[in-house]
């Protein structure tokens, strides 16, 4: 007897899309940036959740009708990806408009949330890439699912080569303000969409290639690369009080060491004893930017090299290596870019093993009538083999929440190593999965 077919929770979807109230005019052109071309084969995927009392009254039509009023301020989110007569990418701003789904839940919020599984969360946002219709591909993509008890979920798309994560909650924020009349269109501060001045000529390094990148075969007009292996990403959230007892036991002669360096140094080591060898001993970190406000990838990226077994090093030793043994990769990383003038494709997250310093990312800055999600993440996509692991905000408020203060760990990693990964932050840290 053939099995039965499992319903699919997630359904009645529907596609639209919004374009800018107004025309954003002629011939405006978005040049990217080295670092932009560096990380356009990966995208930003977020999810928030808010319950039927934050969102009552709110309809379809409210959302959309503040959309048309974001995307007139800055047109380089509706545009479409163009090549220039050299062939290097740039956003065409022609009122492309972005990409709305509509879909209805089968579930009650709280059913989904308890069932604590990352892959159903992949229900909630769209997964599309850029291509193989390059020039007809949104940028971005936002998905609205209502839950059976009225809920919501929010679920947003947002190609990396737009700008970073700090870019993506800004901007988004901004819409779900406007959307609460909090913020007056006047007031409305983006970039324009016109091409970004050159930089001032980068000091010259070593002559070292980047380790933090590497080249990949021509993608073509289709921005994604295949893994080697599947992958498989999960979640946890920590409270203010088990970070405090994990630094409890990372506390040497240096004092207490930074909270997202200490997260990474547990995985760093955990990760280490769960692969055997080769062990992971280059790690990439990305942290804030200087100039996080503008539309653009401005994270710095840097590497750090053990010459020492990661497996057998104390969690605190590794921390400490990630607050001050951190290289600068950004102008090698330019610099590889431009070697080609943008033509070359690239990997960066997931090359080595990555972690991201997203702690002061406004995740939960995205208000519908003053109300902050209950929850909310996110993850990246199209990331490279050894992983990427975010360290975000934690819930400000509900019975997730257990106070201010906590963190939310996402993980992406191969799924071969997920089970042992678990199982070695439970026996080692007391950390439940």
């Amino acid at each position: 007897m053939a099995p039965a077919e499992v319903e699919d929770p997630v359904y009645d979807i529907k596609l639209s899309s919004v374009v800018p109230a107004s025309i954003t005019g002629e011939d405006r052109v978005h040049e990217f940036s080295s670092m932009d071309l560096a990380l356009k084969l990966h995208y930003l995927r977020g999810l928030y959740f808010f319950k039927s009392n934050m969102v009552q009254g709110l309809t379809i039509y409210d959302y959309k009708k503040h959309l048309f009023k974001w995307l007139e301020i800055n047109g380089v989110l509706s545009g479409r990806i163009r090549r220039s007569e050299s062939g290097r990418p740039s956003i065409k701003c022609n009122d492309g408009g972005v990409r709305v789904i509509e879909a209805q839940c089968s579930n009650t919020l709280d059913q989904w949330l308890e069932m604590n599984d990352y892959s159903l969360h992949r229900r909630l946002f769209p997964n599309q890439v850029l291509g193989p219709d390059l020039g007809f591909s949104p940028l971005i993509l936002v998905q609205f699912t209502w839950f059976k008890c009225g809920g919501v979920s929010v679920g947003l798309s947002w190609a990396h080569v737009l700008g970073d994560p700090f870019s993506a909650s800004r901007l988004i924020n901004i819409w779900a303000q406007m959307l609460s009349d909090r913020l007056p269109p006047k007031s409305f501060n983006l970039p324009k969409a016109e091409p970004k001045p050159q930089m001032p000529e980068t000091p010259v390094h070593d002559g070292s290639e980047p380790v933090s990148v590497k080249q990949v075969e021509p993608v073509g007009e289709h921005w994604l690369v295949a893994n080697n292996c599947q992958m498989e990403t999960f979640s946890f959230q920590l409270t203010s009080a088990e970070l405090t007892n994990l630094h409890s036991k990372m506390r040497n002669q240096t004092g207490k060491t930074p909270t997202f360096e200490s997260l990474s140094a547990i995985i760093w080591q955990s990760l280490a004893r769960v692969r055997g060898k080769p062990e992971p001993r280059t790690v990439t970190v990305y942290r804030k930017g200087r100039h996080d406000g503008e539309l653009g990838n401005n994270q710095a990226v840097s590497v750090v090299k053990a010459d020492f077994s990661i497996a057998d090093a104390s969690a605190s030793e590794l921390a400490q290596m990630l607050v001050g043994r951190s290289v600068e990769e950004n102008s090698k990383i330019e610099k590889a870019v431009e070697r080609d003038q943008g033509l070359t494709d690239f990997i960066a997250l997931g090359v080595n093993l990555t972690f991201v310093n997203l702690e002061e990312v406004e995740l939960y800055g995205l208000e519908f009538r003053g109300q902050k999600p209950i929850y909310a993440n996110c993850l990246i996509d199209g990331v490279g083999d050894e992983g990427v692991v975010l360290v975000l905000p934690g819930p400000e408020s509900g019975s997730i929440a257990e106070g201010r203060g906590g963190r939310t760990v996402t993980v992406t990693l191969p799924e071969n190593q997920v089970a042992q990964l678990k199982n070695e932050l439970q026996r080692e840290w007391c950390i439940s999965v």
